[in-house]
């Protein structure tokens, strides 16, 4: 089962978190901010909902923390080739202009959390395989095909969600800038990438 699924209890991330546990620190400065002053109103506006997982021997302990709220693939935004990667594996009778998808806004784990000693994986992939898991659970009130991130555009969480399968929507940063209209010397910050979850709802 690993760790998280062990050791860690889920719940929602809220104001009495905040209160009574430790402050989270995931050594992102950004996401660190999130969750210390903008998580609540974010999802008070109902922009999107958080949710962590605290260690069991010591609930004031934030082992990590993440954000999803509602998105869509807009298939009529991607250059064709990148367009057929994306519903390659879906029957042409259903092919949409737009699929459902969920968005991971934030996603983050303590610094103290993120290799433990004798862990199969690691925390990060425990946490991104229960996301993966909650979205083709029986159980789950709304279709769902994709997981998106605007992920932050350097190596380290590039890394990250391409070894945990996700795919870059764009195929280069200047396909991203060519489609979305952003100008060739204005610094591309994110990349979109997508993991299709119909491989795990067999």
């Amino acid at each position: 089962m690993g760790f998280l699924l062990e050791k860690c209890t889920l719940r929602i991330y809220n104001q009495d978190i905040i209160d009574s546990c430790q402050p989270f620190d995931c050594d992102n400065q950004d996401l660190n901010d999130f969750f210390k002053n903008n998580a609540i109103d974010y999802s008070s506006e109902l922009l999107g909902k958080s949710y962590c997982f605290t260690l069991d021997d010591n609930p004031e302990i934030i082992v990590c923390a993440f954000t999803v709220s509602n998105d869509s693939i807009k298939t009529l935004n991607l250059p064709n080739a990148r367009k057929k990667k994306v519903i390659k594996d879906i029957p042409r009778p259903k092919q949409m202009r737009s699929y459902p998808a969920v968005l991971i806004g934030r996603l983050g784990v303590h610094k103290d959390f993120r290799n433990l000693e004798g862990e199969v994986l690691r925390i990060g992939d425990q946490l991104m395989n229960f996301i993966k898991s909650w979205f083709v659970d029986r159980a789950n009130k709304t279709g769902c095909r994709f997981i998106v991130v605007d992920a932050y555009n350097a190596f380290k969480p590039l890394r990250y969600y391409n070894s945990n399968g996700f795919v870059e929507l764009f195929s280069s940063e200047e396909q991203k800038r060519e489609f979305t209209g952003l100008a060739e010397d204005q610094e591309l910050e994110t990349r979109l990438l997508f993991f299709d979850l119909i491989v795990l709802a067999g």
